[in-house]
């Protein structure tokens, strides 16, 4: 781990030539809670007034936490969902009602989730918190008598996403940024300094991103033109803006690329090969060989860890990074819950002994049934349970330390996260933030350190 920079596969930056930049929550950061709080206002008005919900859901109120990365939602059952890298149900809560271990056991039995199924939305992104909130608060609402003439669970998660679209569409969340940018965007000067740098090293920067040329003139007119020391502006620093670029498909498609003049933004068609300036559309392919590219010369990094790194490590070569801003507090927990960890860990081995002699004790007594071990079995089992009281508050002292509903991101219990799987299997680098990135030299050599498998000691 280079300097907060986290390597899954290994990565010479001496062999990338391009380095892509999703821009929002990468390139440009947010003020996270802040747009979800607003995004979660401005659905629950167009709920209302577009879809008929009533008036008194206005009163919800935003609470950031109440979500993570990595969660799935059952649409059908109404039922939030954490887990594992296996596909197995973790945790959950129906509504903001936790579902307990034994009801958890009842209901889904064995089930796996299989992510294919349109029944299931992951929350993939910052931009979805807001969105599974306020989902869990309508299941809350719509199982009390008051609200039952809620539509039913899966038609209030379609509800939602409309919503949701519209307010981006309709610029109901972009204008008040627009108007407000100090409170929705983060300033920052050194990453505009260390873009440079690697330019001067030889290394071209591009900007790849969803959102529309004006909407991202704005903000990078705000948070990275007032820093410029060696360049005009954004556009001269970065080889080629794409905007508008409907990630994932843009990775899997070959859609024709548009020119877009900076002064009027108007589009024309392109129908030669790309040369540095700003477009809209496209695709990889496209991209890749108009520049007669290496798909592994090519380094792209974003936050979205579906449409950014799942979809492009399947569908194309280029190498990945991904950008997840809770981490930095994941690591820091992390460290402050080592020393509780050894505890249970020491209880453990205590414990495991003691289950080993009751296996032992009990098929002794099946294979001979002559000998009766009931008063050792249950001298052994009352200090199997001493142990588990000792390790139960543990546990709690370290769930505590994370998020207050879910825990870690990364992990479920002892098993990676179906997030984690994700980030593990297609990010080729991860970090907290671009900072972390771009604070490395351009000559870097990322090595990946050797895993441990299961039978490894």
């Amino acid at each position: 781990m280079p300097n907060n920079v986290y390597v899954n596969r290994t990565l010479n930056l001496k062999k990338i030539k391009y380095i892509g930049l999703d821009m929002d929550h990468t390139l440009i950061r947010y003020k996270t809670e802040n747009f979800e709080k607003l995004a979660h206002s401005v659905m629950l008005n167009k709920l209302v007034n577009n879809l008929g919900y009533p008036k008194s859901i206005l009163d919800l109120t935003f609470e950031f936490n109440r979500s993570i990365k990595g969660l799935v939602i059952d649409k059908n059952t109404g039922n939030l969902l954490k887990v594992s890298r296996f596909g197995g149900i973790k945790q959950s809560y129906h509504g903001l009602k936790p579902i307990d271990y034994y009801k958890r056991k009842k209901i889904f039995a064995d089930t796996f989730i299989d992510l294919g199924d349109n029944n299931f939305d992951t929350i993939d992104t910052n931009f979805s918190i807001s969105f599974a909130n306020l989902f869990a608060q309508l299941v809350e609402l719509k199982d009390t008598t008051e609200f039952q003439t809620l539509p039913e669970y899966n038609q209030i998660a379609i509800d939602i996403n409309q919503a949701l679209d519209r307010a981006h569409q309709d610029g109901s969340l972009k204008d008040v940024v627009r108007e407000n940018l100090e409170d929705y965007i983060i300033r920052d000067e050194k990453i505009v300094q260390l873009l440079e740098k690697f330019i001067k090293h030889g290394k071209k920067i591009f900007i790849l991103t969803n959102s529309e040329f004006p909407y991202s003139k704005l903000l990078l007119d705000y948070a990275i033109n007032p820093f410029l020391k060696d360049h005009d502006s954004w556009a001269d620093l970065f080889e080629f803006t794409i905007t508008g670029s409907k990630k994932p498909r843009f990775f899997y498609d070959n859609l024709r690329f548009m020119k877009i003049d900076p002064e009027t933004g108007n589009m024309t068609n392109v129908k030669s090969k790309l040369t540095p300036g700003i477009y809209q559309g496209g695709s990889a392919n496209l991209f890749t060989s108009d520049l007669n590219l290496d798909p592994g010369h090519i380094l792209y990094i974003g936050d979205h860890i579906y449409g950014d790194i799942v979809r492009l490590k399947k569908d194309c070569a280029w190498r990945t990074g991904f950008i997840f801003e809770e981490l930095e507090d994941e690591v820091k927990n992390n460290k402050l819950s080592e020393s509780i960890n050894k505890e249970i860990e020491d209880l453990m081995a205590k414990k495991i002994p003691l289950e080993t002699k009751i296996d032992n004790l009990i098929s002794d007594g099946i294979e001979n049934d002559h000998k009766n071990h009931k008063d050792e079995i249950n001298k052994l089992l009352d200090q199997v349970q001493e142990i588990d009281k000792l390790i139960s508050p543990l546990i709690s002292k370290i769930q505590k330390l994370y998020n207050p509903y879910w825990g870690e991101i990364m992990r479920t219990g002892i098993e990676e996260s179906y997030f984690a799987y994700q980030v593990e299997r297609f990010a080729d680098i991860y970090m907290a933030d671009i900072n972390d990135f771009f604070s490395q030299s351009p000559r870097s050599y990322f090595r990946s350190k050797r895993r441990l498998l299961a039978h490894d000691e």
